[in-house]
């Protein structure tokens, strides 16, 4: 497990996206790159967008970076 502030959880087969969270709270649930730079940008980051596949701040959880909907 990492230790990256923010973690976009599995895809989820019954709601469709994954759950955000960041330093364990709940940001919400996203189906799309823009949806979680949309997240991180509430949570006051600037330049959300380059953090995405910086492993120091986002986590993948089980499913691929950028992968949104099941194969």
């Amino acid at each position: 497990m990492s230790s990256a502030p923010i973690v976009v959880h599995s895809i989820s087969g019954v709601v469709g996206g994954r759950r955000v969270t960041a330093y364990g709270r709940v940001l919400g649930w996203a189906s799309s790159d823009p949806d979680l730079v949309g997240f991180l940008r509430r949570t006051g980051l600037t330049d959300p967008e380059t953090l995405l596949d910086g492993p120091a701040w986002v986590e993948w959880r089980r499913d691929g970076p950028h992968q949104w909907t099941a194969a």
